[in-house]
């Protein structure tokens, strides 16, 4: 079997939110995403707006997170993540080195990135 098979079948049905403030590069996961059999939430293009995706209860499996949304950083975000248990991944032009010490263990990828990449770091634990 191949590792493209592997992970199609691993992320097949699977819930992701997807929170970018840039067009392009949302709509580009998304239909790579989507390709994958992956059902995609949102996108969001700002924090106020995943925390109500997240926060209305709908089942997420992971998240894909742009850090600075718009001048906004979204920690927040991250944060409510955590408490639900739904593992993610930033996807960033940062640094890592400016990205808090709290969130060390997360995923972190540059942009640009490769959805591949992204979707093996995200579903990695499956």
């Amino acid at each position: 079997m191949t590792t493209n098979s592997v992970h199609l079948r691993a992320t097949a049905g699977r819930r992701i939110l997807i929170v970018e403030d840039e067009y392009l590069i949302a709509m580009e996961m998304a239909d790579h995403f989507e390709a994958m059999g992956v059902h995609v939430v949102g996108p969001a293009q700002d924090a106020r707006s995943a925390l109500a995706i997240i926060e209305g209860g709908e089942r997420l499996d992971g998240a894909v997170l742009d850090i600075l949304l718009r001048g906004d950083k979204v920690y927040a975000v991250a944060d409510a993540l955590r408490e639900r248990s739904v593992p993610f991944v930033f996807v960033t032009g940062l640094e890592r080195d400016l990205i808090p010490a709290t969130y060390a263990a997360a995923a972190c990828l540059s942009k640009p990135s490769d959805p591949n990449a992204i979707a093996q770091a995200l579903f990695a634990w499956s």
